[in-house]
């Protein structure tokens, strides 16, 4: 243990997203709820800080990288019906609180409280949408977390992470559903080459991650304190506490936390409720992204391009893409050992079927571009005046595969200081 807390010591997962989402939790019990009515010594409003530019980082947040992501997925409709706007009493939110199926503490307070504000006053559209995201995602993580016994409430945390968008990648190289740095991700056993990052991967990033989050807790033994350091490493949560010299409760050394995970935890714990209640309380219900609800995984042993598949499907490459974001440039690379490609499931069989005459699909023509498709990426950041086609321009690349490098990423209007990605051949 001592081995793995020196490890782990040095390991951090950035969050690139501050919003949460959230479906009905299962646990089998429910802990007494922790009210903080910031009064008593120990956690008063002198001593526990909300902090101003922490909370406008957690809204320009909402706006930018939520939005940019939802953008790209297509919903029937935001799906929200007069949504109630008045604050309820402080009583209220205790009584709901206290009510949640949650295996771990959800403590109330103002903090939280400003955070359920947000979710379900200020944002009530992109909690539809990402309610919507949960009926394809959450199963998956629902899975990886009851094999492991870990608390349901956990599958909250790539929402905040990443918005759900299987692409996100944050200002310093973090990626995926789960934000990996390449490090850790490595580390916990994910591939990341020119053709593969496996942080893409919806469930091998959720089983590692699942991991990291139990070596956390063989630490901390204490899950609050394993979401503070999933944000801002163990190093930081260890400085916090040695800082604060009051134990380990979270909401002690929550004013020695990088400002980061100051806003991390609560907004974990207020999406817990704004979730539970959407629909029920705030008349907020989910929108239906353009995803399948059930897929399915074959296995290949050859390799092949989305477009070959594309040609002899009824499945456009586009589809392909936000189905297996792990594969960087469309390929397959299941050459050397085998690869899994997900589809919708009514379309396995029909891959299955249909398998032999795909990889015949003008077979020299795509197997000369997979030869020749090692692509290496640098980041440009966005200066004032640019757009695409100049950028193109005069990095010797074109405007259709910068896009290509950017999945996810909505380019139409760019913003000073934005970073892409941009192909070098």
């Amino acid at each position: 243990m001592k081995k793995i807390y020196i490890l782990l010591a040095v390991l951090g997962l950035s969050n690139a997203f501050l919003f949460a989402q959230s479906d009905s939790i299962i646990s089998t019990s429910v802990d007494s709820l922790k009210v903080i009515d910031l009064k008593p010594d120990s956690v008063n409003e002198d001593t526990l800080v909300v902090d101003s530019l922490e909370r406008m980082v957690f809204e320009s947040t909402i706006e930018e990288k939520f939005v940019s992501w939802c953008n790209e997925v297509t919903f029937t409709d935001s799906c929200v019906h007069n949504p109630v706007k008045e604050a309820l009493p402080k009583e209220e939110y205790v009584k709901r609180m206290s009510e949640l199926p949650a295996e771990m503490e959800l403590s109330y307070n103002q903090v939280v409280r400003s955070y359920i504000d947000s979710y379900v006053h200020r944002y009530p559209k992109n909690l539809s949408k990402l309610l919507g995201l949960s009926q394809y995602y959450f199963p998956i993580f629902e899975r990886e977390l009851l094999a492991e016994g870990l608390p349901m409430e956990l599958k909250y945390l790539p929402v905040i992470e990443s918005a759900l968008n299987p692409t996100a990648r944050s200002r310093v190289g973090a990626m995926g559903l789960w934000q990996f740095m390449p490090y850790t991700g490595k580390l916990y056993g994910l591939e990341i080459n020119s053709l593969v990052d496996e942080r893409c991967d919806v469930i091998k990033s959720t089983k590692a991650a699942v991991k990291y989050l139990k070596d956390l807790y063989g630490i901390y033994n204490d899950w609050l304190l394993v979401i503070a350091a999933y944000n801002c490493g163990p190093g930081n949560v260890n400085k916090a506490i040695k800082r604060a010299n009051k134990g380990t409760d979270y909401w002690a050394i929550y004013n020695y936390l990088p400002r980061e995970t100051r806003g991390y935890v609560p907004a974990f714990i207020a999406v817990n409720y704004a979730m539970e209640y959407a629909t029920d309380v705030y008349n907020i219900c989910p929108s239906k992204p353009n995803m399948p609800t059930l897929i399915d995984t074959v296995m290949v042993s050859d390799r092949m391009h989305f477009e070959q598949i594309s040609a002899k499907m009824d499945i456009t490459v586009e589809q392909l893409r936000k189905l297996n974001p792990q594969y960087k440039l469309d390929i397959v690379p299941a050459q050397k050992k085998p690869c899994a490609i997900v589809f919708p499931v009514n379309d396995t069989l029909d891959f299955i079927a249909v398998k032999d005459s795909i990889l015949a699909y003008e077979k020299e023509k795509y197997a000369k571009r997979m030869e020749t498709a090692v692509v290496l990426q640098t980041t440009y950041k966005i200066r004032s005046g640019d757009n695409l086609w100049d950028i193109a321009k005069k990095k010797g690349t074109t405007v259709a595969a910068i896009k290509k490098a950017n999945p996810g990423k909505n380019l139409k209007v760019l913003r000073i200081g934005q970073v892409i990605n941009l192909p070098v051949r």
